[in-house]
């Protein structure tokens, strides 16, 4: 297949080509691995079944996850201006501070399973004073495209040249990291209706089928959203092309994630992915390069009524279902000790022939 491009006025956005990793030998070596440990056939359930992904993924019968990183990328909204949050739009930044002081979720469940925090300012409303992390300590990246996007109300949120900005810089900061495996989160005021907005044009659903309360919002400010967010969809409706669709319904959080998961991707690390806004990018991604998804194991189902029917769009089995709507990479966070004990089952547990355990007969 071709290579997608974004044109923009200095230079055409070259995404990476990823290849399906689809190795019929590996998988059978890998199953046949899982059936013959010292357990009934199929008892460890659906870790056995997150073993086999993430070996094939790493392409390893015995695989090991390194470096673990945590990206949790941050901007504003312009849309926000239309009453759209239950939050003020100074929430971003102030989250930004909080998850480098290490009081939010992500930054306490990143330190208690030691995933490397990288918070990456992608487009805030606000510029933060430089800071040098110290080893174990969360690291901020500015890689600012813009002060937010615009109204997507009134015009494209990002031009094709901030859009393709952001896509360069998710790609890069990826290449500039250590590990085989990167942890998708996210944070900005409005982003839960870049994400529903993006679901509906994407996936051709109703707006209302897949927008909800985002931070908290009552009914009647639900509604409002869905009059709002209808609205620019109207005012797009020439936009169908992923690229295009991204461009004109924000955000620069998503865009810059869109980036770091075709990288990621490509290099076949491990892609775990959180909720509602990082499926929203992942399912961008993934009309780009459909192997995308390969590569890919998604944490939790949100709350957000949109996220089933985008796990349902990107065929995906999420592991955990507790209703968390917080995003951040909370949910990636929490899930991982999954990861690694299915890589430590793979590895480590005995099979009948070595434990010298007699087989079902």
């Amino acid at each position: 297949m071709n290579t997608p491009t974004l044109s923009d006025a200095a230079q055409p956005l070259q995404l990476p080509a990823i290849a399906s990793i689809h190795d019929a030998a590996l998988s059978g070596r890998v199953q046949q691995l899982i059936d013959h440990k010292t357990k009934p056939l199929g008892s460890l359930g659906r870790l056995e079944a997150l073993a086999h992904r993430v070996a094939c993924i790493l392409g390893s019968e015995a695989p090991r996850l390194d470096q673990p990183q945590m990206l949790v990328f941050a901007a504003d909204h312009g849309l926000t201006a239309q009453g759209i949050s239950a939050f003020p739009a100074d929430v971003t930044w102030q989250m930004v501070e909080n998850f480098l002081a290490g009081g939010a979720a992500v930054s306490v469940l990143s330190r208690q399973h030691g995933i490397a925090l990288n918070v990456v300012d992608c487009g805030v409303a606000r510029d933060f004073a430089p800071r040098e992390a110290a080893a174990g300590q969360p690291k901020l990246w500015r890689r600012k495209v813009a002060y937010g996007t615009r109204d997507s109300s009134q015009g494209p949120a990002m031009s094709a040249h901030e859009c393709a900005v952001a896509i360069r810089n998710g790609m890069a900061l990826v290449r500039a990291l250590p590990g085989n495996a990167v942890l998708l989160g996210e944070m900005g005021i409005g982003n839960t209706s870049c994400a529903s907005l993006l679901l509906s044009r994407l996936c051709g659903l109703d707006i209302a089928q897949v927008t909800g309360a985002g931070t908290g919002l009552s009914a009647d400010g639900v509604a409002r959203k869905v009059q709002v967010l209808r609205q620019v969809l109207q005012r797009h409706a020439e936009v169908t092309e992923p690229l295009d669709a991204l461009a004109a319904l924000g955000g620069l959080e998503v865009a810059t994630m869109v980036g770091a998961v075709l990288q990621a991707a490509a290099e076949r690390r491990v892609v775990v992915v959180d909720g509602f806004i990082s499926s929203a990018a992942v399912l961008v991604a993934s009309r780009l390069q459909p192997a995308v998804l390969e590569r890919c194991v998604y944490a939790h189902r949100s709350g957000e009524p949109g996220h089933t029917l985008m796990l349902g769009a990107l065929q995906a089995q999420p592991l955990l279902d507790w209703q968390m709507r917080l995003g951040e990479g909370s949910g990636a966070a929490l899930a991982w000790p999954l990861l690694e004990s299915a890589c430590a089952m793979l590895r480590e547990m005995a099979s009948f022939a070595s434990a010298g355990v007699s087989e079902k007969s």
